[in-house]
């Protein structure tokens, strides 16, 4: 079985979806989408598919899913329309900026039978697949603490951070949801601490750009994540699980793992640059994962359900900022 593909949105995370969808050999880019003709055309044109509007994708009985890669703030209505539609729907993170939003969304997806896969591309990393693994097969023992590092080598432009919904949901929400994989249960209180150390035009958006976030479970496991939207020596992305047996982590990746040594001292290479050069591998065996839940009818993992409780840890996190104080995650999710 081909699944047949068109890709909402032509943007940088909509390039990289093309990419994976189009190597991937149990799959056919049919067509792209995109409010800017350019863009879309560029894309079509790289991958040798068809530029349609979203409303001929909707109708077209020669696609059976599609990749949603538009604006956060159209997410929640395009995934109801295509599982309206009966296509399979794989949408880039959050499903929404609205936790009651996302609620809604979902009983549109269970209502119409809907196959919804959120991406949340770490858990596919194979690395910090190799950290779980480690978890699963009992060598680190009983999981106490996990540590998350996530740092930008710089921040998106003002006009993304104004509709992103800020630095909780559109960046650390991918650490909130890893934070879930790793530690084995919900976290149910969080605290966090915010401020604008590296461009005061994105406090003057509303934003904050270097956090520090601690979650906590019902049992006392604990997870601190440290984020920043400027790293200056590259992407910076780091894992840790320490437990009653032993510890794992996930270190940072260069093009090449090398290290010289001469009399000036120890030199190793730079740092893969960002997202798009450090995670291929996780969206290809993501975008795999989707075809084959829709081949053998597996539920869809990470799941609409996934996407609702790492934005209500967001909004959490955000709320312990403006508030000062520990948040209970019952206080968001009701």
């Amino acid at each position: 079985m081909t699944v047949r593909f068109a890709v909402l949105g032509a943007g940088r995370i909509g390039k990289v979806h093309a990419r994976a969808v189009s190597g991937n050999s149990a799959a056919k880019l049919v067509a792209v989408a995109d409010a800017m003709a350019p863009a879309a055309e560029a894309l079509a044109a790289e991958y040798g598919c068809e530029v349609r509007a979203i409303e001929a994708i909707e109708a077209a009985s020669d696609i059976d899913a599609v990749v949603i890669c538009t604006p956060t703030d159209t997410h929640s209505d395009l995934i109801e329309r295509f599982v309206k539609a009966g296509k399979a729907v794989f949408c880039e993170k959050p499903v929404d900026l609205s936790v009651a939003r996302v609620k809604e969304c979902l009983k549109v997806v269970e209502a119409e039978k809907g196959r919804l896969m959120v991406g949340f591309n770490r858990r596919f990393d194979p690395h910090f697949g190799a950290v779980r693994k480690a978890i699963d097969d009992g060598s680190l023992g009983e999981v106490e603490m996990v540590t998350i590092v996530s740092r930008d080598p710089g921040a998106p432009p003002i006009s993304y951070i104004e509709r992103s919904g800020g630095i909780f949901r559109d960046m650390t929400i991918h650490d909130f949801d890893m934070a879930r994989f790793l530690l084995g249960e919900e976290p149910v209180a969080v605290t966090a601490h915010a401020a604008v150390l590296t461009d005061k035009a994105i406090g003057e958006a509303g934003d904050y750009d270097s956090v520090n976030v601690m979650l906590e479970t019902a049992s006392g496991k604990q997870c601190v994540i440290s984020n920043s939207r400027r790293a200056t020596y590259g992407y910076d992305q780091r894992v840790e699980v320490l437990g009653s047996k032993g510890m794992a982590a996930a270190e940072n990746q260069r093009e090449v793992s090398i290290e010289v040594a001469t009399g000036a001292g120890f030199t190793r290479p730079p740092l893969l640059d960002f997202f798009m050069n450090r995670y291929p591998a996780a969206y290809s065996a993501e975008i795999a994962a989707f075809i084959d839940a829709i081949g053998s009818g597996a539920p869809m993992s990470p799941s609409g359900e996934d996407g609702l409780l790492a934005l209500a840890l967001a909004d959490a996190a955000l709320k312990s900022v403006k508030e000062g104080r520990k948040v209970q995650v019952s206080e968001i999710t009701g």
